[in-house]
């Protein structure tokens, strides 16, 4: 697709989510087809951006170019709650999202947001992403008319302030700590101690420049694009709440493909995946680095200083908050056991 198409393609799309009419629902799109493109809406992570490419790649690859893929990077298309509508009506067959800004949308999302019920990638990877209790309602997704593909990294939050190094729930007690306004988020930090204050993400920057607020929380990745670390010189990865991506896709279109073409997508899908994840640890590490040559002091905490973090959600019933916003709190329960289950095995 050349540019001035690409353009014309943005406007047409964004137009008809805008308007709330589907431009393809009625044609014949979702017949089976020899030839079959792809409308994919992707994020601005870079990480991300690169596993939407490496899956038009393969795709094209394991189809002989007859399954094409029109990559819009950027949120071009809007921001994550349009593409997931967009993906609803037909006028966008895949799309990335965070599972937080999608939450409104599919309650159960909450989960991911609760902070200290995961304490390092590897149990994400294992339990949140791919256990018994993540791969049911992951796919229960299905009820609003959307299909479950695959979750992508985004990453933990970590803790920036420019006082002193954050190790224990004390260290963070009466810091102003600019956060997501997000009742599950806010709980757990009046719980711990410190002082949360929402804020514009706009305002960040200087806000931290003028210490209007001692610090904040963010994945490694927004920290070291937007350059925190210039303001921030000590950077904790305590790793408090892990936001996934969700990758969406539309079940009518995935629905009408032949065997041989939703073999080549999943299987597309899941090499983008496995890239997607091992590209966003080694950017992580990347940035950590050179964050490090800037001045700033990184700080990691182990398992189990995490785990007294833990107890005070659990204590603060922070838990029991983002259960009481799940549609099926039951899935936190059922997830819990997995993990603790997970955790003894390891020697925990």
């Amino acid at each position: 697709m050349n540019k001035k198409n690409k353009i014309i393609t943005i406007c047409l799309i964004v137009g008809s989510i805008a308007l709330g009419v589907g431009l393809t629902r009625t044609s014949s799109k979702y017949k089976t087809q020899e030839e079959v493109n792809l409308i994919f809406s992707n994020v601005t992570s870079n990480s991300a951006k690169e596993a939407g490419v490496k899956f038009q790649e393969l795709v094209n690859e394991y189809s002989d170019g007859k399954i094409t893929v029109d990559l819009f990077q950027d949120n071009v298309l809007g921001d994550d709650k349009t593409v997931a509508e967009g993906v609803q009506n037909g006028d966008i067959d895949i799309a990335v999202c965070s599972t937080s800004s999608l939450s409104t949308l599919n309650k159960d999302y909450y989960l991911y947001d609760t902070p200290y019920l995961f304490l390092n990638a590897q149990e994400v990877y294992d339990i949140g992403f791919n256990g018994e209790t993540a791969k049911e309602m992951l796919n229960n997704i299905s009820d609003l008319g959307l299909k479950h593909m695959a979750m992508w990294e985004n990453g933990f939050r970590n803790y920036t302030n420019n006082s002193h190094p954050i190790e224990t729930p004390a260290d963070c007690k009466g810091q102003k700590i600019r956060t997501m306004e997000n009742p599950i988020h806010l709980k757990a930090w009046k719980a711990i101690g410190a002082n949360p204050t929402p804020m514009a993400f706009s305002e960040l920057f200087t806000a931290m420049q003028q210490n209007t607020v001692d610090g904040q929380e963010n994945p490694l990745g927004i920290i070291y694009s937007n350059r925190f670390y210039e303001v921030q010189k000590y950077i904790s990865l305590t790793q408090h709440v892990y936001t996934p991506y969700v990758v969406l896709m539309n079940p009518d279109k995935y629905n009408a493909l032949t065997e041989e073409q939703k073999d080549i997508i999943n299987r597309a899908m899941e090499e983008a995946t496995e890239y997607q994840l091992k590209l966003s640890a080694e950017e992580e590490e990347k940035g950590i680095e050179e964050m490090k040559k800037y001045g700033c002091e990184i700080n990691t905490l182990t398992d189990e200083q995490k785990m007294e973090f833990q107890k005070i959600m659990e204590d603060a019933d922070v838990f029991g908050v983002a259960k009481a916003s799940m549609k099926n709190p039951e899935y936190f329960d059922k997830m819990l056991e997995e993990l603790n289950s997970y955790r003894e095995q390891e020697g925990f």
